[in-house]
């Protein structure tokens, strides 16, 4: 029995822990962090160690930093992931501090993915961070001011690390091949085609070398070129997680393309979105407010496309039905554009909110009753239809003692511009009746002349 457990090969390392870097000069990327006179390697050099944030994308080396200060200031390590961990792992940990303080060493405490712990938990690491026992390092890919108690960043300095870029991954990529399949070959495009899928992750570059060289191991190909890459791996989703900082970075990258009338962009951000695996239905409900909120009624065509693009998605589904969300970003990204409704909006939600609630006047009130008939609910209404072009000149809608508040205030771009005419037009029969209505700003009245000849 003895010689059958000895025969048995023991678990084969993972190459990106076989490659994880044994000292600054071999970490890839980050030179804005750790070139000559850069914020971390000072510190390092420095041989004093302070708490940090590792703010970054996957693969990036935020683990691999953390190794290398506990190694660089001869600590202890202890590591923690606050996906596993709870109060009990944390006690440990200082339990594991506190014992390695009696034997005269520091401990450096790394908490991967900080930001899942909440805040209680967060809290709990500040005792010990202030006394000195631990040296916090925090890594997370999201967001630290949203995600990190504002206790313990006013305790840790934040370092951002950046996605690795192309050079630096095909320098891994070399150093990966030569150590996992020396023999094997890879075409130009084979290799491009690997580091694009690793998207700037590190780790995932190794994993995907792994899986290559057992995909050609099994097939007997000595040559790895882009097509055999595109059937032996699976198609890995670009980098961002459904809730996380990154997918809503993309979205307002693709809001702000299609505001900006810019429909390339905007067909780019939303193929990135698609391609990391955003849910369509999300991107459709996106487009409908981007077209109530920036095109409003500049061109209320755009509301109309953007609701057919998502019934449209709903018959079609994935991948016929994403051409009409994209059809819908490039009309939206080329229509006129005006915020004059959501501007409107947004000022009479504040007024309201902040207003009493002043009593419907007696003439817009309805009167169902005798009694309300009696009382004047309704008296002096005048029906529109039966005045003049169907407008009751010089009648007032608001309330008592309410001043004109003009929130609407329409632009000169596309349907808006005769808008404002309109409006110029029924705000001076209004003054011609002696109405209390006043006329709309010279801005926006008859849609300013050097505007109204323009298309939308």
């Amino acid at each position: 029995m003895g010689d059958l457990f000895e025969a048995i090969e023991p678990p084969r390392v993972p190459l990106a822990e076989r490659l994880r870097p044994q000292s600054l000069d071999e970490v890839a990327g980050q030179r804005h962090l750790l070139g000559p006179g850069k914020p971390l390697r000072l510190a390092f050099e420095s041989g004093k160690p302070h708490s940090m944030i590792l703010w970054g994308p996957p693969g990036v080396g935020k683990t691999t930093l953390a190794r290398l200060m506990a190694k660089g200031f001869d600590a202890e390590f202890v590591a923690l992931s606050a996906v596993f961990s709870g109060v009990k792992e944390i006690r440990e940990a200082i339990a594991q501090a506190q014992a390695a303080k009696a034997r005269g060493r520091h401990t450096i405490l790394f908490v991967d993915e900080v930001h899942r712990f909440n805040k209680a938990q967060q809290d709990a690491f500040l005792p010990y961070v202030e006394q000195g026992l631990v040296t916090l390092i925090g890594a997370t890919t999201e967001n630290p001011s949203f995600e990190v108690n504002s206790a313990l960043l006013s305790r840790a300095a934040v370092y951002v690390l950046e996605a690795l870029d192309s050079e630096a991954m095909a320098s891994l990529f070399e150093r990966a091949r030569g150590l996992a399949c020396p023999a094997l070959a890879f075409d130009d495009d084979a290799r491009d085609r690997l580091i694009g899928f690793a998207d700037g992750d590190a780790r995932r570059l190794m994993n995907l070398v792994e899986q290559v060289q057992v995909a050609a191991e099994t097939a007997g190909a000595d040559t790895v070129t882009a097509e055999f890459i595109d059937q032996a791996l699976s198609r890995n989703l670009r980098r961002f997680d459904k809730g996380g900082e990154a997918f809503y970075d993309q979205i307002s990258a693709l809001h702000k393309a299609v505001r900006g009338s810019h429909p390339d962009a905007a067909l780019y951000w939303l193929c990135r979105m698609l391609d990391g695996g955003a849910d369509p239905h999300y991107l459709g409900r996106r487009l409908l407010r981007m077209a109530v909120e920036d095109i409003g009624l500049a061109d209320p065509r755009a509301h109309e496309i953007a609701l057919n693009a998502c019934a449209t998605y709903e018959r079609l589904g994935s991948p016929e039905g994403e051409l009409a969300l994209a059809q819908a970003a490039v009309f939206m990204a080329c229509a006129a554009k005006s915020n004059a409704v959501y501007k409107a909006y947004n000022a009479a939600r504040a007024f309201v909110g902040a207003d009493a609630s002043r009593p419907v006047p007696l003439h817009l009130r309805n009167a169902p009753t005798k009694l309300m008939k009696e009382l004047g609910y309704g008296k002096t209404y005048r029906y529109a239809h039966d005045e003049p072009d169907a407008y009751a000149a010089g009648e007032t809608y608001l309330p008592e003692g309410m001043d004109e508040p003009h929130w609407y205030q329409p632009t000169g771009r596309g349907m808006e511009a005769r808008i404002a005419e309109k409006l110029a037009w029924l705000r001076g029969l209004d003054a011609a009746a002696g109405g209390q209505a006043s006329a709309p700003s010279a801005r926006n009245a008859a849609g300013k002349a050097d505007d109204a000849g323009k298309p939308g």
